[in-house]
């Protein structure tokens, strides 16, 4: 027998979905608000929610990730009376088992409501074994990041293809080797690809190795990286940097699990599992012609998508006490505390740079307070503590940007102060630079790094800082 949950403020609704569940023999309760049925929700077992989208009381869409993160969560339909395509959007992506448009007659709901329930009653006979997840080096426990191990855990218990999105600094990485880690093939290679340094004139040889004497300097045989992921993994990091023509290449080897060396009359296998991650949104580049439409599905079996920091603050403590502890053992530094304010000013800071930037921050605030046994704000970098004081401010409209309209002299007043104008002249030349960088090197990181003299890192915090999109400049040219 499951128990159903309905939150609904119209109660003929209520009450006919009540008696359809109680006539296939389960359990019913419904309320009127959206702050009863969260509560109801967060408290009950519940098997099942019915949950109205046009309360009283709030938007019922707003309430469903929070349903979601309950342990063992209920499974969530979806009922409006005035559906969209975007609502629909949001419900499925926040876990929601189907999104249904008023009016309901018992006809229509009587299959949602019976497959729900059947699966329910699947779950709990199944005997599935317990899984205890390595999750080293993957702190947090926000709704999520639990999303995100949920389906870690799912893709090591299989073998297909993976592909892990989000920004920079958010952690592709380590959810890779967390899947290898905790996968069969754990004993074997994890073999990682950086798909945007890979030598342009060496990149079939170092990919699919090369017999002896293919090209000049090839002295002897070489097991490209593929061969070497054989048995274990193969991580393709900014795989959104691959040219179509490799592109093409990897489709074939997916499919086939095999590959010719260069100079080589004959294929061999490898036995990998493939886990792809990029920063960029490759199903944008897809539209834009600038990504394999068939390549890109078949990286997309399992997808993680990590949160960027900024969207976890309630991890920054843990976060902090991890990274620290990490920075004093490697640096031999004796452990120090910090005050609960420090803590404060962390979680005020947007982390453009993301948990990448946060250990850059760390180590440079330690270094600051190398011989102080306490962390306060004031070791933090500047733009950290200059959010942290705004933030105590009242809102008011920006005064960042402006312009000297009139000569000085009319009005001295209306002059800023130098700091200021310095400040935002040099904010529009960079947005500038940027900008024309991005359409002199067609987007191209590896060589904007060369010109520029700065590292991947910086360029992409900055290109985020000025709202620069890398693939910009193609819209600019059909403009």
């Amino acid at each position: 027998m499951a128990n159903v949950l309905i939150i609904d403020d119209d109660v003929e609704m209520c009450m006919m979905l009540a008696d359809l569940a109680e006539s296939i023999k389960h359990q019913s309760e419904f309320t009127h608000t959206l702050t009863d049925g969260l509560n109801r929700a967060l408290t009950g077992n519940f098997d099942l929610i019915f949950l109205d989208v046009k309360m009283p009381d709030g938007n019922g869409l707003e309430i469903l990730q929070r349903i979601k993160a309950i342990p063992y969560p209920p499974e969530v339909i979806i009922i409006t009376g005035a559906g969209d395509s975007d609502g629909a959007e949001i419900a499925i992506k926040n876990g929601a088992w189907d999104y249904l448009q008023k009016p309901l007659s018992p006809k229509n709901i009587i299959l949602p409501l019976t497959r729900v329930l059947q699966y329910r009653d699947g779950l709990k006979k199944s005997e599935k074994p317990p899984f205890l997840l390595n999750r080293e080096g993957i702190i947090g426990d926000s709704p999520k990041i639990r999303e995100c191990l949920t389906t870690m855990a799912q893709a090591a218990n299989t073998d297909v293809n993976v592909f892990i999105s989000g920004e920079t600094g958010t952690g592709k990485e380590l959810f890779a080797r967390a899947i290898h880690r905790n996968s069969r093939r754990s004993e074997n290679p994890f073999i990682v690809v950086d798909c945007a340094a890979l030598p342009e004139t060496l990149v079939e040889s170092t990919l699919f190795g090369h017999e002896k004497g293919a090209f000049t300097g090839a002295d002897q045989s070489k097991e490209g990286l593929i061969r070497q992921a054989h048995g274990g993994t193969l991580f393709l990091d900014e795989v959104g940097e691959l040219s179509p023509k490799l592109q093409k290449a990897f489709l074939r080897v997916l499919q086939e699990r095999r590959f010719r060396p260069v100079g080589s009359k004959n294929e061999i296998k490898s036995d990998f599992r493939l886990i792809a991650a990029t920063n960029r949104e490759l199903d944008q580049m897809v539209d834009k012609q600038m990504f394999r439409k068939d390549f890109l599905y078949r990286l997309k079996s399992i997808c993680i998508k990590l949160p960027p920091l900024r969207e976890r603050l309630g991890d920054i403590k843990d976060l902090a006490v991890y990274l620290t502890d990490k920075i004093f053992t490697h640096h031999h530094i004796d452990p120090k505390g910090y005050s609960p304010d420090f803590i404060t000013a962390l979680g005020q800071y947007e982390w453009p740079g993301n948990i990448r930037e946060l250990v850059n921050t760390l180590e440079a605030t330690i270094s600051q307070a190398l011989y102080e046994p306490i962390l306060f704000p004031k070791h933090l970098p500047e733009p950290i503590r200059i959010k942290m004081a705004q933030s105590t401010l009242p809102h008011a409209p920006s005064t960042t940007h402006f312009a000297i309209t009139k000569p000085p002299g009319d009005h001295p007043d209306s002059l800023p102060s130098f700091k200021r104008f310095r400040d935002a002249s040099l904010a529009s030349a960079e947005s500038r630079y940027f900008s024309k960088l991005m359409e002199l090197t067609r987007g191209n990181i590896k060589q904007s790094c060369l010109i520029s003299g700065l590292s991947r890192t910086r360029l992409y915090t900055l290109l985020k800082k000025h709202g620069i999109d890398r693939t910009g400049w193609s819209q600019k040219n059909r403009s």
